[in-house]
C-alpha cells in the first residue's frame, strides 16, 4: 500500500480495519471481541483458514494498490475494501459449500488443546 501519507498513527489501523471488515464483516475490535480477546494479537488467534483469507486480502489490497496507485486516504480505503471483498466472497463461498462458519470463537487456548489432544493420542496410539 502507498504509505507515504500514512506514517502518521492512525493510517494503517484505518486500512486495516476496511480491509477486516470487507472479509470478515467484522471491525478489528468487534473480531476481538469475538473470540473473547483483551490485548492478545488477532492474527496468533485465528484459525488456518482465517490466516489465509486475511492474507488473501492484504496481498489482494497490495496488488490492487501497486496497479492503480490511490492516494489519500478515501482512495486507500476505497482500495482495502476492495482487496478485502475479495477474500469475504471466498469466505462466503466456503462457508455456502461446507455449511460451516470460516470465523469461529476459537483462540489460542482452544488451538494449544487440540495440539495437546492429538499429540496425546499420537503418543497413545504408538504403546
Amino acid at each position: 500500500m502507498e504509505r507515504s501519507w500514512c506514517k502518521g498513527r492512525y493510517g494503517i489501523p484505518i486500512l486495516t480495519n476496511e480491509i477486516s471488515k470487507a472479509w470478515s464483516d467484522m471491525t478489528t475490535r468487534q473480531y476481538k471481541d469475538f473470540k473473547n480477546l483483551k490485548k492478545e494479537n488477532l492474527i496468533d488467534n485465528m484459525s488456518t483458514l482465517e490466516l489465509i483469507l486475511n492474507m488473501i486480502a492484504e496481498a489482494t489490497t497490495t496488488e490492487i494498490t501497486q496497479t492503480l496507485h490511490p492516494q489519500g486516504l478515501e482512495e486507500n480505503k476505497k482500495v482495502a475494501k476492495e482487496g478485502g471483498t475479495v477474500a469475504g466472497n471466498a469466505r462466503k463461498d466456503i462457508e455456502s459449500r461446507t455449511g460451516k462458519p470460516v470465523i469461529t470463537q476459537k483462540n489460542a487456548l482452544d488451538f494449544s488443546k487440540v495440539i495437546e489432544d492429538v499429540a496425546n493420542k499420537t503418543e497413545d496410539n504408538s504403546k
